[in-house]
């Protein structure tokens, strides 16, 4: 451990973060040092996409956050898994590849953004991925990050009776949710190429590890930014005791995520004045925003008997364990190459809502997210949840020390509309899945099961069976200069704070309706760029399809 300067120093090597390391190093004549406490993610759980469920519940690659009591949910006290590992996130993740709709991202802008909208961000997800198919208006070819579309559905029946049920029940059927077309039934993205995981670890840092000019240090807590005033110079990092100082002549980056971002700032001095005087650190920058407006999807597993031997059930044993994980040794192929996920849906809840709020990932099988099986038989489910929540929670560091876990609330539910959200979730999916395409499969309905009907049983199931879908984010938005919540400019500086950004997940202004690993990639796209001072690409022109009727129909085939 010794003292040591660079061009950039960046904190965490997530999603974004081993994006801006690779982009900014570049240049040969920046010298770039990417921090990250976890370590290697050269593990087969990591890279196999089937394991998914192992490294995520793993201390050694999970920082294993909870939540404090949560009111909404009659006291329960939420997990909330975090990446600790190269890769951060995405090397623990679901994979599915979800940009976000078109409005999502246009609705960043509108909370104050400003160049962050669906034809500005549509060139940088094109850059980004390498995918053999879609439309060439809307995919990218010749990106690090490869993208599977619903490479496995041929394996079971399933999947495509989840989509035929869908357009049974009057949806649409979208070929491609992240081009011209999210709401609708589709085969299910993921990012996985060649059978193996494409976290960003895989997909950025390791074709940019041979560089002379970027540094990856791993092992190493971030306690601070260092700042000379309201300048920031480097970040002191502690391990195994001892403390240095890696200093930046050019700028700080934190990507440590929603929560590692923030509690970064917090304990540098910058954040709601009281939080830091109550945790025992001296304001320097008083930012209310930091830490607050955080959001999450919830989702709960709705799940039915199989009549047919032929879900994921049967292929938990220990024999079956060992084949798929030999066949993806041998030839990253079958099932140990696929997260299982091979079919989705976006909707919209109700008429009036101009573009989906509701998602589905559909599962042949019957389980928990950590690999546990509902119950000895066939079954299948989806995974399902309003995504557009209206409730806000807080994250606040209670010491001044980085190994000291934060104080996290979500709110989960604190909002009544969020509640009635979660009513019309249950109502519609329940009719989606009674339709016709899956009668030859569907038996009795395992959960919430048939009793669950009023509003208040709804209430209760969900309150007592939600769990988070692990998408924390928020906590340290853009906004205009007249927002007093805003933490960062439209450039993801920090306010108030010179030579000292923030990109990930946390500058999201509104949580987007899907998964957010692809969205925190894309920051860290576009943010190289800006960083670098680069002329940043030109906007697309490429339309986004919205039911041209959402204001007087739900779907197409019903008012």
């Amino acid at each position: 451990m010794t003292d040591s300067e660079f061009d950039f120093v960046i904190v965490g090597s997530g999603s974004a973060g081993s994006i801006m390391a690779a982009r900014l190093s570049e240049d040969p004549s920046v010298r770039v040092a990417l921090l990250e406490f976890g370590g290697s993610d050269r593990s087969i759980f990591v890279q196999m996409p089937t394991a998914l469920s192992i490294p995520m519940t793993q201390e050694k690659f999970n920082w294993g956050y909870w939540s404090d009591p949560e009111p909404g949910l009659d006291g329960r006290v939420m997990d909330c898994p975090r990446g600790k590992v190269l890769g951060g996130s995405s090397s623990i993740n679901g994979m599915a590849f979800v940009r976000g709709c078109a409005g999502d991202l246009d609705q960043w802008e509108a909370a104050g953004a400003e160049g962050w909208n669906y034809a500005s961000l549509l060139p940088y997800y094109q850059r980004m991925e390498n995918t053999g198919w879609g439309d060439d208006a809307y995919r990218g070819r010749q990106g690090a990050v490869g993208v599977g579309n619903g490479n496995n559905r041929q394996l079971n029946p399933l999947y495509d009776a989840f989509i035929s049920a869908g357009e049974q029940a009057g949806y649409p059927v979208s070929e491609d949710y992240n081009g011209y077309q999210q709401e609708g039934f589709s085969p299910m993205q993921m990012n996985v190429a060649g059978g193996v995981r494409q976290s960003t670890a895989n997909a950025y840092l390791a074709p940019a590890r041979k560089r002379s000019n970027l540094t990856i240090i791993t092992g190493v807590m971030a306690q601070r930014v260092l700042l000379d005033g309201t300048r920031a110079t480097g970040v002191e990092i502690t391990k195994d005791g001892k403390t240095a100082q890696v200093m930046a002549s050019r700028e700080v980056v934190l990507a440590a995520g929603s929560i590692g971002s923030p509690t970064l700032l917090q304990r540098s001095g910058i954040g709601p004045a009281q939080v830091l005087k109550e945790a025992g650190v001296m304001p320097v920058v008083d930012l209310p925003g930091v830490g607050a407006n955080l959001q999450d999807h919830l989702e709960v597993y709705f799940q039915y008997r199989c009549t047919q031997p032929i879900t994921l059930n049967g292929r938990l044993n220990r024999l079956s364990k060992a084949w798929i994980g030999a066949r993806w040794m041998l030839t990253k192929s079958g099932l140990g190459a696929t997260n299982h996920f091979e079919a989705c849906a976006f909707i919209r809840s109700d008429k009036g809502v101009q573009w989906p709020d509701i998602q589905y990932h559909f599962l042949p099988a019957a389980m928990r997210y950590d690999g546990r099986a509902a119950f000895d038989g066939h079954g299948f489910q989806v995974h399902v949840g309003p995504n557009k929540p209206h409730s806000r929670g807080r994250v606040e560091i209670k010491t001044p020390l980085a190994q000291d876990a934060p104080s996290i609330l979500f709110n989960y539910l604190n909002d009544e509309r969020d509640v009635q959200d979660w009513r019309k979730a249950i109502r519609l999916t329940r009719e989606i899945l009674q339709q016709d395409a899956l009668a030859d499969f569907r038996g009795d309905e395992i959960q919430p099961g048939f009793h669950i009907e009023s509003d208040d049983d709804i209430d209760q199931w969900v309150r007592e069976n939600v769990e988070s879908a692990y998408h924390p984010s928020c906590t340290c938005k853009i906004g205009r200069d007249d927002d007093p919540m805003a933490v960062l400019d439209r450039e993801c500086r920090v306010r108030g704070v010179q030579n000292l950004r923030v990109a990930d997940s946390s500058i999201f202004p509104v949580i987007t309706n899907g998964n957010l690993n692809a969205p925190s990639m894309v920051v860290g796209e576009r943010a190289s760029d800006i960083i670098a001072g680069k002329d940043l690409l030109p906007p697309s022109n490429a339309p986004a399809w919205f039911d041209p009727e959402w204001e007087t129909r739900q779907r197409l085939g019903a008012a």
